[in-house]
């Protein structure tokens, strides 16, 4: 694993925060001690009466505060998932990505070992799948978290220090241990180590200007002393629409995937603004008990139970809300008064200043009213905390005990009680990333499946038509074929339909199309009684198999009988006219992918 640390972030954020402040530093509040405890999302709960959790193994104790990192287990657990069939998020990927399963799939075609340690693997994980979500890999990249780099892969904590969520597929490791070295993946993996660098480079500086300036508008320089990470792992095998936030005692680690080398930075700074809060809130947790009434007001709110039940998570999640209210980025244009203006015009430009401003208000407390309506009911008083702090030189760290102690809890309630809340929750990207939407040619396979081939093949046309000699492109190119050539067997046209299954064939490096692509021309030759090329064409599906149980079955149903539609079979009278065509239903699980 290798790191791009921030090691003079702390010394610059410093430097602005005492030109910030200005020279006389501001008297010294009161702020009480009290160990810290830690919020747990995806995969660290940490309460009282239960076992503390180990360290991740990416985690230095000499390392710095924070760091870029990319890790070689998280690639190693990432590839196998792609491998056994995630493709979430796939079309709008670095082209890493695509490369990465292009190698594997190209040993796994020359290599009967290695296709047989991906289905050992493949058949594991799709065995433990539960939710159907996103939360069935973030299990996956858990365990990562815990193991050591290729060839030992260990896990390096006993499995009662390790997250819950890990523990539930830490079976999978000799599994993962065996495929890894069938197809050497630790050689995949340092060939395409420098592009895996060169993305740590170009998120670098957008990171530390996130970093500097949270830290500027809270008055907070980055503390190097403290013990506390904030680690930020790239991992471009996952899909870049998610950003998975853990918390492990005091360190927090988050992973996420570059799209178009660029991550998206406003959750990461969410993440980043709890691992600066927490310490401060949890250390005042006796204080804030206080407010249990407003929790009696919010029981009917869409929020999580952990938001419905503690009060000082609640507290944190809507001073958080609070703080991004103020610092959003509006989208109304920046208005500044002309250089040189006539004294007599000042009053307009400062009529037009304040109507900007009036704006800008508008789109914040809009905001603050929706998370107040989601349920977060304090929002709104740090909000307005918030435009005192600003006027004052102090930091966060010396205000938010008065900002805590001063809070009119009876005032809250009444307030949380006028407040009408939404039905449904909004995602939250410490557990979650938003749900997914379907594009492009994963549209175009849920408007098939969905028996709608005129926009199933418009938009497959559409891909085919934008075609590049990139890698992506090649591989959309092969699957756009594919979706075409099941919706000639819709319409009827079985000869464009073999022509097009030959044009997936001849292009794409996709086991599972490859596949699925023979098994279709297989049962095709088989409503044409030709019997023993459709046994090739199962035969050549089997060898080229992708890891997935519905594959293997529909290629052994076929190699063991002919396929028929109907009741047909070869040996009826031919008189009765031409076999009908394959139906184009979606082979079993075609569309399905991996969550």
């Amino acid at each position: 694993m290798t790191s791009r640390t921030f090691r003079s972030l702390a010394i610059f954020s410093a430097v602005l925060f005492c030109l910030l402040a200005g020279l006389a530093p501001a008297p010294a509040r009161a702020q009480s001690s009290g160990s810290n405890s830690s919020k747990g999302q995806s995969s660290s709960s940490q309460a009282q009466g239960y076992v503390q959790e180990k360290t991740p193994s990416l985690v230095d104790p000499a390392g710095p505060t924070i760091s870029l990192v990319s890790s070689e287990p998280v690639f190693i657990m990432a590839a196998a998932l792609n491998v056994c069939g995630y493709d979430e998020g796939l079309e709008g990927s670095e082209p890493v990505r695509m490369r990465v399963r292009d190698e594997i799939n190209q040993v796994l075609a020359k290599s009967e070992d290695a296709r047989s340690r991906r289905d050992a693997l493949c058949l594991f994980i799709a065995q433990h799948r539960m939710t159907g979500t996103e939360r069935d890999v973030s299990q996956y990249i858990s365990l990562a978290l815990y193991l050591t780099p290729p060839p030992e892969i260990e896990t390096t904590a006993d499995l009662t220090e390790m997250p819950p969520d890990s523990t539930q597929v830490a079976e999978v490791v000799p599994l993962l241990k065996a495929f890894v070295a069938s197809v050497d993946l630790h050689g995949i993996w340092l060939a395409v180590h420098q592009t895996y660098d060169r993305l740590a480079d170009r998120l670098h500086d957008p990171l530390t200007q996130m970093i500097v300036s949270t830290n500027l508008y809270l008055k907070m320089p980055a503390s190097t002393y403290d013990g506390r990470r904030f680690i930020v792992v790239i991992e471009p095998m996952l899909s870049p629409s998610t950003v998975d936030a853990r918390i492990y005692g005091t360190d927090y680690v988050v992973e996420v995937s570059p799209a178009n080398e660029q991550i998206r930075m406003t959750d990461v700074r969410h993440i980043y603004l709890h691992y600066l809060i927490e310490p401060l809130l949890y250390a005042r947790s006796n204080a804030i008990d206080r407010t249990q009434p407003i929790l009696k007001e919010i029981r009917e709110t869409p929020l999580e139970f952990r938001y419905r039940s503690d009060t000082v998570a609640l507290t944190v999640e809507c001073l958080i809300k609070a703080i991004e209210a103020r610092t959003m980025d509006t989208k109304v244009p920046v208005y500044k008064i002309p250089a040189g203006v006539d004294r007599s015009e000042l009053p307009r430009y400062e009529h037009e200043r304040s109507v900007y401003q009036q704006k800008v208000d508008a789109v914040r407390w809009t905001t603050v009213r929706h998370d107040m309506s989601q349920g977060f009911v304090l929002t709104q008083y740090f909000y307005e905390q918030l435009i005192q702090f600003e006027k004052d030189p102090a930091s966060l760290r010396d205000t938010i005990g008065e900002m805590v102690y001063s809070m009119d809890v009876d005032q809250q309630v009444q307030r949380a009680r006028r407040t009408e809340f939404d039905k449904e929750a909004d995602a939250d990207v410490l557990q979650r990333s938003k749900p997914h939407k379907l594009t492009g040619l994963e549209l175009a396979e849920a408007k098939l499946a969905g028996g709608d081939a005129a926009t199933a093949s418009a938009m497959a046309q559409k891909v085919l038509s934008e075609q590049t000699d990139t890698i992506t492109s090649v591989a959309d190119g092969a699957r756009a074929n594919f979706i075409l050539a099941r919706v000639a067997i819709l319409t009827g046209h079985p000869d464009q339909a073999i022509a097009d299954f030959q044009k997936t064939l001849a292009t794409s490096k996709e086991q599972r199309l490859l596949a699925w692509s023979h098994i279709y021309l297989g049962r095709m030759l088989d409503l044409d009684c030709k019997r023993d090329e459709a046994l090739s064409e199962y035969q050549l599906a089997l060898t080229v198999r992708d890891g997935q149980q519905d594959t293997r079955i529909a290629a052994e149903r076929g190699v063991k009988n002919a396929y028929s539609v109907n009741g047909h079979t070869c040996e009826e009278d031919a008189d009765d006219g031409p076999p009908p065509a394959a139906p184009a239903t979606l082979a079993p699980g075609a569309t399905q992918k991996p969550q």
